[in-house]
């Protein structure tokens, strides 16, 4: 094997040219800053488990602690603190069939985490897929714990997902198909059935290509991250996409996941790889898809959809430009995905 940051690639032609394309990506990703200290601040996976983040979430009940899973795993996810960037509990879920692509999670007003194993590494061909729940620990420890199994269908046909929300008020849940094309927003029923099938509805569709998303937790908006930019929506009070502007994000190797802190100030974004790092990035420089930032302040619109080498975004900061995003972005995107798919045919 040829090792590269973050990345692993099988010494093939189609790997090695895979590689290539993503140095220019890799070099910046290389020249990210130290963590800071305390909590919500930039840090790095420890747990060398941790090889392929698809997903985080803040925790409603331990501050400064981010859920986060492998995408093809045991039935498990881990609680990170932001702090030190070491895992300070595993749970393992019972109760579960074997995942086969688990690639978001969300932290649900009831209390609950919500996992799901919504990837469909065949392109969009299981006839359903599944969400796990069990209720966010009151102690952070290694423990397994009975989860809630949901089956999943859609009510257009199957397709490829990797990012789910849980709306902090209404609780209601959110699935966002992930396609080149252009994906859907997919609604739940108001309430998830364990017994049967959730048929979830189609309400939106030619969003971004998809790879996480999040509300914020006052539910004013929802925030959507492709490989290289994100986008903010408001969010009704009908429950709806309301006007959409550019998101301000860091550059990774892999744009994997995306959650808002729990006190609602920053995104954090993480990217997948052993020792991936999480980059904060303050609603105040996001740009207005991220929505206001607190204190009453507009969010800054500039470089808004640019990439940032940094990923803090303070002032005197240096972005990455747009066109530089796009040129960087053409190569890397493909070889991206011609590896991704490589290495899922093979599960």
């Amino acid at each position: 094997m040829r090792s590269f940051p973050y990345v692993s690639f099988a010494a093939s032609g189609a790997t090695v040219a895979a590689a290539l394309a993503l140095a220019p990506v890799l070099a910046l990703a290389a020249a990210a800053p130290a963590a800071a200290d305390g909590p919500d601040s930039n840090f790095s996976f420890q747990d060398d488990r941790i090889t392929e983040s698809s997903g985080l979430a803040a925790s409603r009940a331990h501050p400064g602690i981010y859920w986060t899973h492998n995408d093809q795993d045991q039935p498990r996810v881990f609680a990170v603190d932001s702090r030190t960037g070491k895992t300070v509990a595993t749970v393992t879920m019972k109760g579960v069939g074997t995942p086969r692509d688990m690639e978001a999670i969300s932290v649900g007003p009831d209390g609950k985490v919500y996992v799901g194993d919504i990837g469909d590494n065949k392109n969009g061909t299981w006839k359903h897929v599944w969400i796990y729940s069990f209720p966010e620990p009151a102690r952070l420890r290694d423990a397994t714990v009975r989860a809630t199994q949901y089956t999943v269908k859609y009510d257009d046909g199957p397709r490829d997902a990797e990012a789910l929300m849980v709306h902090p008020k209404t609780g209601r849940v959110y699935i966002a198909s992930k396609n080149e094309d252009g994906g859907g927003l997919y609604e739940a029923p108001a309430k998830l059935n364990s017994s049967g099938t959730n048929v979830f509805r189609r309400i939106a569709k030619d969003l971004p290509w998809v790879t996480d998303g999040a509300f914020s937790p006052d539910g004013k908006r929802v925030v959507f991250r492709s490989y290289f930019s994100a986008r903010g929506y408001a969010w009704t009070a009908q429950g709806r996409l309301g006007a959409d502007d550019r998101v301000k994000g860091p550059m990774q190797v892999q744009s994997e996941g995306v959650s808002y802190t729990a006190d609602g100030k920053a995104l954090m974004f993480g990217s997948e790889g052993q020792g991936a790092e999480v980059r904060r990035v303050d609603l105040k420089d996001a740009g207005r898809g991220a929505g206001p930032a607190p204190g009453g302040g507009e969010a800054s619109s500039k470089g808004g959809g640019s990439a940032s080498a940094d990923g803090g975004g303070s002032e005197g900061d240096e972005s990455v430009d747009l066109t530089t995003a796009v040129v960087v972005g053409a190569g890397a995107l493909a070889a991206l995905l011609l590896v991704k798919r490589l290495f899922r045919r093979r599960a």
